[in-house]
């Protein structure tokens, strides 16, 4: 049994968005995914999937792909990303898949780690931040803490904290999200979000402060899972 994350499935199946913008290494790459999928997970390992599942609009147009999703193995923990206009209510979203758990203002576990996080968003002083950007950061900042705050009273004490934007500006200063991190101490940050070899650098990465902060967006990690605990 082992913990994995994969970012920007960006699957479309009931929509004709293609992704090759970002570079030819997206071409097919639904099946790519699906190939390493099944050459890797087992049915009692768990995948954090952080974000920008589907380019559908709705959700019954969202139902092809999350259905994709359902029949590959393991048990897989959802939050959204920003192209996740699909996104319906968290609760009716909980009671359609056998193996999909979506996570929005509440948190999972994984063994004795608690799952927590939310989409995130831009941080302030960020290259495209804008005014219209701070309600919606803090808003997300505000639902990252209610996660961690709903696992702590639970009784957890060791954290896998979630993102689908990074955690940081472009520019890697200080964010509500680092404190929310520092102040939990989560054994790995996750996060999506950035595409294409020019972006992949924009966020800090690696070990700092005895935190793991991995890039898991699907192109960086060669539309692979990445195992993150055992």
């Amino acid at each position: 049994m082992a913990l994995f994350a994969i970012s920007d499935l960006h699957l479309s199946r009931a929509r004709d968005k293609k992704m090759d913008v970002f570079g030819e290494n997206w071409k097919d790459h639904d099946i790519k995914i699906e190939h390493n999928w099944r050459s890797l997970i087992k049915e009692n390992d768990t995948v954090i999937l952080g974000g920008d599942i589907s380019w559908a609009m709705r959700l019954d147009e969202a139902i092809v792909d999350l259905d994709f999703v359902d029949k590959l193995p393991g048990r897989k923990i959802i939050h959204s990303g920003n192209h996740d206009y699909w996104w319906d209510s968290t609760s009716k979203l909980n009671t359609m898949f056998e193996s999909i758990s979506f996570l929005k203002n509440n948190f999972f576990t994984y063994n004795d780690y608690a799952i927590c996080g939310s989409r995130g968003w831009l941080c302030p002083n960020d290259s495209h931040f804008s005014a219209h950007d701070e309600k919606i950061y803090k808003r997300e900042a505000l639902r990252c803490a209610l996660s961690f705050d709903k696992a702590a009273e639970s009784g957890y004490n060791k954290f896998i904290f979630t993102l689908h934007f990074p955690p940081t500006n472009d520019k890697k200063e200080k964010s509500g999200f680092l404190e929310i991190a520092e102040k939990y101490q989560p054994h790995t940050v996750l996060y999506g979000h950035l595409h294409g070899v020019s972006s992949f650098n924009a966020s800090i990465q690696g070990e700092i402060g005895g935190i793991f902060y991995k890039l898991v967006s699907a192109d960086y990690i060669d539309f692979c899972p990445v195992k993150i605990l055992e």
